[in-house]
């Protein structure tokens, strides 16, 4: 099972589950390459990640689209 690193478990703390089932696939895969961060996009009706080679592993940064 990949464990989530520590700072994409901090982010998700507090977080609804609604935007826990959105996002976390994407840190599941950012977890299991450690190669990209993760981008989360905050739409007008929602959110959107995706792994941006940007971005250093382990790191999360929010974008408004």
């Amino acid at each position: 099972m990949i464990q989530l690193p520590a700072s994409y478990q901090e982010y998700l703390a507090g977080k609804s589950e609604s935007f826990i089932n959105t996002v976390r696939p994407v840190l599941m895969q950012s977890a299991a390459e450690k190669t990209h961060g993760v981008r989360i996009l905050v739409l007008p009706h929602g959110h959107q990640a995706h792994l941006d080679p940007t971005i250093p592993f382990g790191t999360v940064v929010e974008d408004i689209d």
